[in-house]
């Protein structure tokens, strides 16, 4: 991670070195927290936030299902986000909002613990890396299951959560592969470790249907949506790992990893083809203000002044 000047902190603006928190805090302990993943794009126009009022919103909705009760309105902190990327001086950048239930009672119960809120913002190039945007990765089903919507709510993009990511991601890349799939208790298609996945056959895209307990992604709303406009079919369903391996293409998306093909699955060869070609370029045509089409999920950056070469 490469440092930036400033991280915003409980509203205040403070130098990056100086973001710290009490080793006592109830989200350190307990992974009582909520966050988002939110990328700014340099565009032919200026800095543009990706659905930045979409991630405010679920942020704010991740943080009721943990009872938290943000002191700032998603409005606030879109204000925040664009204030920071001005300050940084970054006009393509990832945003990292994080609340947290922070330093008081040590009991499991955040009864009267504050509730820390956090925007970091600094340069992260593509998550899966350039050969994998290109090329496609290598991916395995995890032995590590999906945990159950019943279990942890499924909609809240949780800290505690991403343990059950953390786990199958590192088996995955323990055994030589980028990313790991993760397969729900009875044993249906739910997602990578931080992405959602689609499968595309005979020319018909499926994506696992909510009801698989996969986090409702921004990124696979969008690619749903660009997808129907493309004039592709999408169904959303139960899979289960046969259709993976019998696919004709696969790929992930993600605010992190955008659109990922993956070329190889449990060792199956599959390649990157034309639907997923497609709709990668028209994600990242939209993203990079280059395709106006779907222009109204950029949200512009203003008055950010470029540093002087």
């Amino acid at each position: 991670m490469q440092a930036t000047e400033k991280i915003w902190m409980n509203g205040e603006l403070i130098d990056w070195d100086d973001a710290k928190i009490h080793v006592g805090s109830h989200g350190l302990h307990y992974g009582t927290g909520v966050f988002e993943g939110i990328r700014c794009y340099d565009t032919p126009q200026g800095p543009s936030v990706f659905r930045l009022h979409d991630h405010l919103e679920r942020f704010a909705n991740s943080a009721k299902l943990l009872y938290m009760q943000l002191p700032y309105s998603p409005d606030e902190l879109r204000d925040v986000c664009k204030e920071l990327i001005c300050t940084n001086g970054l006009p393509s950048c990832y945003l990292r909002p994080l609340a947290f239930y922070g330093y008081g009672e040590l009991g499991v119960a955040a009864r009267d613990n504050p509730v820390e809120v956090v925007i970091m913002s600094w340069p992260w190039g593509t998550y899966l890396g350039d050969d994998g945007l290109l090329n496609g990765i290598r991916a395995k089903v995890s032995s590590w299951q999906r945990i159950g919507p019943n279990v942890i709510p499924h909609v809240a993009k949780a800290t505690g959560v991403y343990l059950n990511s953390m786990l199958a991601v590192t088996e995955a890349n323990n055994g030589g592969y980028e990313e790991a799939i993760m397969l729900t208790h009875d044993g249906y298609v739910a997602d990578g470790s931080g992405e959602n996945i689609f499968v595309v056959r005979d020319g018909v895209l499926y994506t696992p249907d909510l009801s698989a307990g996969i986090l409702p992604g921004l990124t696979r709303d969008t690619i749903i949506q660009i997808a129907q406009d493309l004039g592709h079919t999408v169904v959303e369903k139960n899979l289960i790992r046969s259709d993976l391996h019998i696919a004709d293409e696969l790929f992930m998306c993600g605010t992190a990893a955008e659109v990922t093909p993956i070329c190889e699955i449990d060792d199956i060869d599959i390649g990157v083809g034309p639907v997923t070609k497609e709709i990668q370029k028209a994600y990242l045509d939209t993203v990079n203000g280059v395709n106006d089409r779907w222009a109204q999920w950029r949200d512009p950056v203003e008055n950010f002044a470029r540093a002087e070469a």
